[in-house]
């Protein structure tokens, strides 16, 4: 679905058909690392290109324009626009995305002048995940292309750094690898990734990984488990419910920090009887975004050998209004004991969110992180690139503030403000599971599911606007792109270091 990264040569670079040099700007002009070689492809490759000759080109001072030298033999040579400095992550996956864009689907040796990057590692890892995540296609089998990351010296790479751009290049491939299967399960027509095909997709994948052991539970379990919530949203359709639970442990015994991630799991989200418009309904298969994007992590944080815990919960279900679907006005009893009314079943993820989060507070986790594709009235406050953070604690939302910069998925802190519990005061239960019509639709979203993590320090993330892409640009792909995975392995990791350091 996507090339393979590996660490390359120049003389290997020297044989495929596309390659990249990095050029960052002052002043409308380009400039390239001394440690670029003079003649690529057989080229002369100038240190400066002129004002004039970047603006004939379109080469422009914003990361990841290019500039192609077509050539009628040999090979092709692009520069590949990194801004204004070479130490900006972000701007290295917006190249390594422009890198495999210009090569068409090609082979493409991107060179990384080591001598001018203050952090090796990641910015190969960076450069590979912008390339790979870039080139995932639905529709597309593994071509057999590759991404080389050539890292370049004065007169050579050091050990340590060459070590570490080999280190960020493995790096990379796994993170893009992981995200890109959650995009391919998020992409799938929900009549082929309805609750049991998705919960056999994870455990399948589950299996290989390190310290990772994985429960499925189908519908005769869950009802012993009392999960009111998920049970009633699932009434609706055919498709039995399922719940996958996942725990990683890679020092059993150890005192590790302990994380539980809780996804939702809607593999296709009619509306239930509250029904959406048909337009509505056409992206609802991405409606399972957060289950898939909480095992990936998981996943990642295995392959990567993060020294951290990992329960990871995923409830499964379909919302549609079949005969025996939840009607408004029903009271449901989430796992924890407390009832909820439904007042609109389109408010479903919620529902099945409360029954993971009090699994997961029974886990005796040190955090609590959900990720949901929950409410529109999230994409109307944020828009499609920007995803809505809620935190209990400020040492989360510091996280996840570092989380987002590194992984480049831009989250804004939103409020939890207590005047605001009382949208969802209901007369017949403890909460209804919707707030005041057309009224902070997300934040009263989020006090319903704070109210399920029994005070634990606990962050949610809304990701409905950048669930989706409508269009391919920079590294997303258009359809599912499986935002915040990069984000919840970036905390992670830093909470693994963290816990070695105290």
């Amino acid at each position: 679905m996507s090339p393979t990264a590996r660490i390359s040569t120049p003389t290997e670079a020297s044989a495929q058909p596309t390659i990249v040099v990095p050029v960052i700007f002052d002043d409308g002009a380009a400039f390239i690392a001394e440690s670029v070689p003079l003649v690529l492809g057989g080229q002369s490759i100038p240190r400066t290109l002129s004002k004039e000759w970047c603006a004939q080109q379109g080469l422009k001072d914003e990361a990841g324009s290019v500039a192609v030298l077509r050539a009628l033999q040999g090979a092709n040579v692009a520069f590949v626009s990194l801004g204004s400095t070479y130490t900006t992550i972000e701007s290295f996956r917006l190249a390594g995305a422009a890198a495999m864009r210009c090569a068409g689907g090609s082979s493409v040796a991107f060179l990384l002048p080591t001598d001018a990057v203050e952090a090796p590692r990641d910015a190969a890892q960076a450069l590979v995940e912008g390339a790979l995540l870039s080139s995932y296609d639905y529709k597309k089998s593994d071509d057999g292309s590759t991404f080389d990351v050539v890292p370049l010296g004065k007169p050579l790479p050091t050990v340590a750094v060459h070590d570490a751009v080999t280190e960020g290049v493995a790096r990379g491939g796994v993170v893009a690898e992981g995200v890109n299967w959650a995009k391919h399960l998020i992409n799938s027509p929900a009549t082929d990734m309805a609750p049991r095909e998705l919960a056999r997709c994870v455990e399948s994948r589950l299996d290989d990984d390190y310290f990772v052991k994985v429960e499925v539970w189908s519908e005769p379990k869950i009802r012993e488990e009392r999960l009111g919530g998920l049970l009633g949203v699932g009434e609706g359709s055919a498709q039995p419910t399922r719940l996958v639970y996942a725990m990683y442990d890679p020092q059993p015994g150890a005192s590790l920090p302990h994380v539980a991630l809780v996804g939702k799991g809607v593999t296709f989200d009619s509306g239930g009887l509250s029904l959406k418009t048909a337009e509505g309904m056409t992206t609802m298969k991405t409606d399972m975004s957060g289950a898939a994007i909480v095992m990936a992590a998981l996943s990642i944080a295995s392959r990567l050998q993060l020294a951290v815990r990992i329960t990871a919960i995923a409830p499964m279900t379909e919302n549609l209004p079949g005969d025996r679907a939840a009607k408004p006005g029903d009271v449901l009893t989430i796992r924890n004991g407390m009832t909820v009314e439904v007042l609109n079943t389109d408010a479903e993820g919620r529902l099945i969110l409360a029954d993971g989060l009090s699994l997961a507070v029974e886990a005796n986790p040190d955090a609590i992180v959900d990720i949901a594709t929950l409410t529109g009235a999230q994409r109307v406050a944020l828009g499609d690139e920007i995803g809505a953070l809620f935190a209990t604690t400020e040492v989360l939302a510091d996280y996840f503030a570092l989380a987002s910069s590194r992984s480049g998925e831009a989250l804004w802190r939103m409020p939890l403000p207590e005047a605001y519990e009382t949208h969802l005061e209901s007369d017949v239960a403890d909460m209804k599971n919707i707030g005041k019509p057309g009224a902070a639709g997300s934040i009263s979203a989020a006090l319903m599911l704070r109210r399920f993590t029994d005070g634990r320090p606990w962050v949610h993330l809304d990701i409905a606007g950048p669930g989706r892409a409508e269009s391919s640009h920079g590294y997303l792909t258009k359809g599912a792109t499986a935002f915040g995975a990069r984000a919840i392995v970036e905390f992670l990791e830093a909470v693994a270091l963290d816990s070695t350091k105290s």
